[in-house]
Order: structure tokens, then sequence, then C-alpha cells
């Protein structure tokens, strides 16, 4: 017996979530220029960079130009 598909209806929120979070996430990482990474990298103690390292990364992984 094969399950019943989803309408489509029950799909829209899910996806619309999942749209507005990468969205989000994508406008953290590309334009945050380093403020979010630095509060993180202050609240870890982390004195050598890595997390700074790690959102600059991304931001060139998506394309975003920094320098």
């Amino acid at each position: 017996m094969h399950p019943a598909p989803l309408p489509l209806r029950q799909l829209a929120r899910p996806a619309l979530v999942a749209l507005v979070a990468a969205w989000l996430l994508f406008t953290l990482v590309a334009f945050d220029q380093g403020q979010l990474a630095g509060l993180v990298t202050n609240a870890l103690s982390d004195s050598g960079g890595v997390l700074h390292e790690f959102f600059h990364d991304a931001r060139h992984l998506l394309g975003v130009p920094c320098h």
C-alpha cells in the first residue's frame, strides 16, 4: 500500500520557514562585516580568531567579496 502524498498546502509553511532561515543566514554571513563573528568569538574566548576565519571563508564560499 502506498502512502498518500502530502498536499502542497501542508508543505508551504515549512518551505517558507526554511527559505526565510536560509535568507537570514546568508544575509548574516554576507553582510555582517565581522560584528557577529566578533560577538561569538568574544563569548567563546577565541583569541586565535578561528571563528573569524570560519566566517571569512564562508563569505568567500558564497562569492561575497570582503577585501
